[in-house]
C-alpha cells in the first residue's frame, strides 16, 4: 500500500490515528444477495475499525451462484440420493447437508 514504510511502522501510525485492525480466521465467506450468492473460499478477512465503525476487507478466490441453479441442482442432487441409497427424503437432505453439497459423499455416507 505504501512503499517502502515498515509495517511495523504502519501498525504503530494507524494506531496513533485510531485505526485497529485485526484478521480473522475464516474458511469461506458467503454473501447472500437477492438474486445470487458470492462465495469466497480460502479468504483473507482483515476488520479495521476506525472512527467508531467496523468494516471489512475480504479476498481470496470468488465464485457466484445464481440461487435458481443452486435450489434446482439441490433438488436434483436430494432425488439422487433417494434412488442411489432407498433412503428418506430427510435422510437425503441431512446428508448432502452434512457433505457440504458433495453428492458422492452423501450418497457414501448412506450406504
Amino acid at each position: 500500500m505504501f512503499g517502502g514504510i515498515d509495517p511495523k511502522k504502519m501498525q504503530a501510525m494507524m494506531k496513533q490515528m485510531g485505526i485497529a485492525q485485526e484478521e480473522i480466521d475464516a474458511l469461506r465467506v458467503i454473501i447472500e444477495c437477492e438474486d445470487k450468492d458470492i462465495i469466497i473460499e480460502n479468504p483473507s478477512v482483515m476488520k479495521v475499525k476506525m472512527q467508531g465503525q467496523e468494516n471489512f476487507q475480504i479476498s481470496g478466490d470468488i465464485k457466484e451462484v445464481d440461487k435458481s441453479e443452486s435450489e434446482d441442482t439441490t433438488k436434483e442432487d436430494i432425488k439422487t440420493i433417494i434412488e442411489k441409497t432407498g433412503c428418506s427424503e430427510e435422510k437425503a437432505k441431512e446428508a448432502l447437508e452434512a457433505s457440504d453439497g458433495d453428492l458422492a459423499e452423501a450418497i457414501l455416507s448412506l450406504s
